[in-house]
């Protein structure tokens, strides 16, 4: 396995003692030439170590001081048993990740009939151009944007029930929703990867520039069917992701 580039090892261990609160909020982060010194490495590699904090959002720099840990809660997402079905309390998982960190959790959303594009489609299971129900989010805690959303359900299983509009019915959630008209999810998958944010996304989520970003293709099963499947981006230092699998 090839060995990592100096600068995300340093990078790693500043991250590491910020996580455990080593560094934490408020501290002032080691000078480039302290780093320097204790790693024996050129200014360069100093500065982009530093660099890769900056863009996943959990230290600034401040004119003419040095380099801080943000004050910053980390929402955690506990995939396993994040989702609810019907009847058992409050069913949307992002208010419940707000509320444990103790952050009032909101969101904004737009929905629209759309058309399923090759990439969605082969996701849903359906033919190109077949008609989804698109929905953008833009989720915060405590007031500040930390999550992105886009979600799509075929509406030849929505349209004309009362879930058709996601946010409109009092079901809230995907597996509430669609059991409210007799569709029993079961399985949800979830692939994870990293990427920089796109302009967009540093907007939206008021990021640093250059900032890297988590993100999730989700998608909802019924009995093997895809009922919805979802775009969601996480900033890299507001976020845990936590997966817990039982062992069969």
């Amino acid at each position: 396995m090839p060995t990592p580039p100096a600068y995300l090892k340093i990078a790693a261990d500043l991250r590491a003692a910020i996580m455990s609160d080593d560094l934490p909020a408020g501290a002032k982060l080691p000078s480039e030439t302290a780093l320097m010194r204790q790693y024996g490495i050129s200014r360069t590699v100093a500065k982009w170590a530093i660099a890769v904090l900056k863009g996943e959002g959990i230290v600034e720099g401040r004119a003419g001081s040095g380099v801080y840990v943000r004050d910053t809660r980390r929402l955690v997402r506990h995939a396993l048993g994040r989702d609810v079905r019907a009847g058992k309390g409050p069913t949307s998982p992002f208010a419940r990740d707000a509320a444990r960190a103790g952050q009032p959790g909101t969101w904004e959303h737009d929905s629209r009939h759309d058309q399923a594009d090759e990439r969605i489609a082969a996701r849903l299971g359906v033919e190109p151009g077949a008609p989804v129900m698109r929905t953008a989010y833009r989720f915060l805690a405590g007031g500040e944007p930390i999550q992105l959303s886009t979600s799509y359900e075929p509406l030849a299983i929505t349209q004309g029930t009362p879930v058709e509009w996601p946010e409109d019915g009092a079901a809230v959630g995907v597996v509430a929703r669609m059991d409210a008209i007799g569709v029993r999810v079961d399985e949800v998958v979830e692939r994870v990867s990293l990427r920089a944010a796109a302009a967009g996304e540093v907007e939206a989520l008021q990021l640093p520039a250059r900032t890297f970003v988590h993100t999730i293709e989700r998608t909802y099963l019924a009995s093997s069917v895809p009922v919805e499947t979802a775009d969601i981006v996480l900033p890299g230092g507001r976020y845990d992701l936590v997966y817990r699998i039982p062992i069969d």
